[in-house]
């Protein structure tokens, strides 16, 4: 048995340093074809649908007709306003003529 070790021993010793030991140089030529491959392909990848805008539809309203009927219209608070600016304009003027009548008379008596 010490010879069967032994002799392993001294094959596996040569097998380690003749790797080591050797110095070449090799030269190699190779044909680049493609063997047959099988490639998987990726797992698909589900997005959400984008959201939808809806634009408003457009809204188009015709407008009232324009109506001009002949005649003369007139404001009846234009009209009543103006009516009560007279009156206060005469009440004035006659409340003044009074008033010059009476100082006149007051005072025409004692010029003299």
């Amino acid at each position: 048995m010490q010879i069967a070790s032994a002799i392993c021993l001294l094959a596996a010793g040569a097998a380690l340093t003749s790797g080591v030991a050797e110095a070449r140089v090799d030269v190699g030529i190779g044909i680049g074809l493609p063997g047959p491959a099988y490639v998987v392909p990726p797992s698909p990848v589900y997005y959400p649908p984008p959201p939808v805008y809806y634009e408003p539809a457009p809204v188009y309203v015709q407008p009232p007709p324009i109506v001009v009927a002949p005649g003369y219209y007139d404001d009846w608070r234009a009209r009543a306003w103006q009516q009560q600016q007279w009156r206060e304009r005469r009440w004035r003027e006659r409340e003044w003529r009074i008033h010059q009548r009476e100082w006149r008379r007051w005072h025409e008596d004692e010029d003299d």
